[in-house]
């Protein structure tokens, strides 16, 4: 199983002391946690694009580009590519020359969105939603397989016969469909035989395995082969020297923050007794000890059969030493036990 990172540059200001962080420490400072991804070992660092103030990272493909220059093996993903106000043939151009800085080891995981503040940003109708960000997937999937695009455009313009470089340093660029809780969209990524990310933001884990049931299905519905199907999984979480070291440092912040977003979306606040029980055995954090957070992800692998997981690291942007030595934990301690229970049960069950 792949273990790696995805993060959207946080920078909201510390919820206990009210300190903030700059968008540019920030930046520097998360370059400096994928270069420590990388050299532990893990296998994925995503980045997400947002365009709101607690967020440093809008473009994700530029700090992904400086990035490659910076790493030797991680894979430098999106997470996601916001793509119905992007233009995916500037989509492609970018990841491209990300893949060909980095020999080979950049991917798109494309999304509608959760926030919509990019929509009005760029001039696009709220209303088409879905109808953009399904036109503008057919034409990135189209310029990845094709040097020379044709496109008919209804709410992007047509391409007649263009081609489109550079191209990428892969025989064919990865592209992942990422989703939230919609099973039309699960369906979708199916249908197109594309890799599914699946985020999961609070609650119980459990509750969301419907979702990849359904797309594992549609998968052999439209005639894929089971296996190359692939299954990602995010989640928040952090791994510290011990269980309530890691609880206490991410409460304050990761709570601020879901507070806030609950507060725009209309849903109730929330306090210690929900985070505390939702770092228990069977709630979506994963926010512990080594041990706890290996427990966790092998039984987050048990219910969905996932072939990656990717984990947001949900400190306080100020607590960068301490974020440092989670992935270091996460690379050296747990992906490493992670990966050898997997790999156990996997022959276990072909053997049976």
């Amino acid at each position: 199983m792949e273990i790696g990172l995805y993060n959207f540059g946080d920078a909201m200001p510390d919820a206990a002391t009210g300190a903030a962080i700059d968008q540019g420490t920030r930046l520097r400072n998360l370059l400096e946690e994928i270069e420590v991804a990388d050299a532990v070992g893990l296998d994925v660092v995503a980045l997400g694009e947002h365009h709101r103030p607690e967020f440093a990272v809008s473009s994700p493909s530029t700090v992904l580009a400086a990035a490659a220059t910076r790493t030797e093996r991680i894979r430098l993903s999106s997470g996601v590519t916001v793509l119905g106000s992007e233009d995916p043939i500037r989509v492609y151009q970018q990841f491209a020359t990300i893949d060909q800085l980095s020999r080979g080891r950049a991917e798109v995981m494309a999304g509608r969105g959760s926030f919509v503040e990019s929509f009005p940003l760029f001039g696009q109708r709220l209303d088409q939603y879905d109808e953009i960000f399904a036109e503008k997937l057919e034409l990135l999937l189209n310029v990845r397989d094709n040097l020379v695009v044709q496109h008919e455009g209804v709410h992007r313009p047509s391409i007649d016969g263009r081609a489109v470089y550079p191209r990428a340093y892969q025989e064919q660029l990865p592209v992942w469909l990422a989703i939230g809780g919609t099973p039309q969209s699960a369906v979708r990524a199916a249908a197109l035989g594309l890799p599914l990310a699946l985020a999961i933001i609070g609650g119980e884990f459990r509750h969301f395995e419907p979702m990849t049931r359904l797309y594992r299905k549609a998968w052999e519905e439209y005639g894929h082969d089971p296996a190359d199907l692939r299954l990602g999984i995010n989640a928040h979480g952090f791994v510290g020297a011990s269980t309530q070291e890691a609880q206490d440092l991410v409460y304050p912040t990761y709570q601020a923050m879901m507070n806030q977003i609950g507060r725009e979306r209309g849903w109730q606040p929330r306090g210690r007794e929900h985070y505390d029980a939702e770092c228990r055995p069977g709630g979506a954090l994963l926010i512990g000890s080594v041990d706890d957070v290996v427990e966790k992800l092998l039984d987050y692998h048990a219910v969905f059969g996932n072939t990656r997981f990717l984990l947001k690291l949900s400190a306080s942007p100020l607590q960068h030493e301490a974020t440092l030595r989670s992935i270091e934990l996460l690379g050296k301690e747990v992906a490493p036990r992670v990966r050898a229970e997997v790999a156990r049960r996997t022959a276990a069950a072909a053997s049976a």
